[in-house]
């Protein structure tokens, strides 16, 4: 039997065993050691941006798919309890850390974004960035979200989003979409999420389209949306 079959098989087999329950958890451990790497050159990009967004949040703050604590540094003295819901246990020691560093309650939550476990109208915002890509039903979280917030709550985001239909790259999101997902935890590089929100019940939404260079982002996430939805 040629190489290339044994190659394939191999492949194949691999594959199978990274769907277990012990081959998901390496996935994760995986996507979590990289992450950071991964992150670097978009955060200096992103940050100003975060730092406009975030300058009116206060109270309660509920962060979804926090990763490792990236945004702690942007979050204003305002804010004095901090919940996230972060279903990857290999991210919580570096979470934690950054979490320390600063001065507000931190309650972390090991559940995942759909059906996540608070109270119906318990907090004043809610915070996504690049997270909606890779829940399973994001229509169901943005209901989720609109139920744990106050009214006049405010869901504020930064998302990547699929390119116009038809264009170039939207054809290559769509192509690369299969193999992505595997490597990026479940992520799908071509949701049309600013439709989604906007679709979602909330009463206003701002929202801003933009273009993240390709020293920040590969080129099949580069379109991204940012934002402000108020319930």
């Amino acid at each position: 039997m040629p190489l290339l079959v044994y190659t394939l098989i191999a492949f194949f087999v691999l594959f199978l065993l990274s769907l277990t329950p012990p081959g998901a958890n390496f996935r994760r451990w995986m996507m979590a050691k990289l992450y950071s790497s991964v992150q670097k050159p978009y955060e200096p990009y992103i940050a100003g941006r975060k730092k406009t967004l975030f300058t009116n949040l206060s109270g309660t703050v509920l962060e979804i798919g926090p990763g490792n604590g990236a945004n702690f540094v942007h979050l204003p003295e305002s804010v004095n309890r901090w919940i996230g819901i972060e279903p990857n246990p290999h991210m919580h020691a570096e979470l934690r850390k950054a979490g320390e560093e600063r001065s507000i309650e931190a309650d972390f939550r090991q559940v995942g974004a759909e059906g996540m476990e608070v109270e119906d109208g318990s907090v004043d915002s809610v915070l996504s960035t690049l997270v909606l890509c890779s829940v399973r039903n994001p229509e169901a979280v943005l209901r989720d979200i609109l139920r744990v917030l106050k009214p006049g709550g405010r869901f504020v985001f930064i998302e990547h989003v699929a390119a116009p239909s038809g264009s170039r790259l939207h054809r290559l999101q769509r192509l690369i979409k299969p193999i992505w997902w595997y490597i990026a935890d479940g992520c799908c590089p071509d949701r049309e999420l600013g439709k989604m929100i906007r679709n979602s019940g909330f009463t206003r939404v701002t929202l801003d389209e933009f273009t993240a260079p390709r020293e920040a982002m590969p080129g099949f996430v580069s379109p991204q949306i940012s934002g402000v939805a108020v319930k």
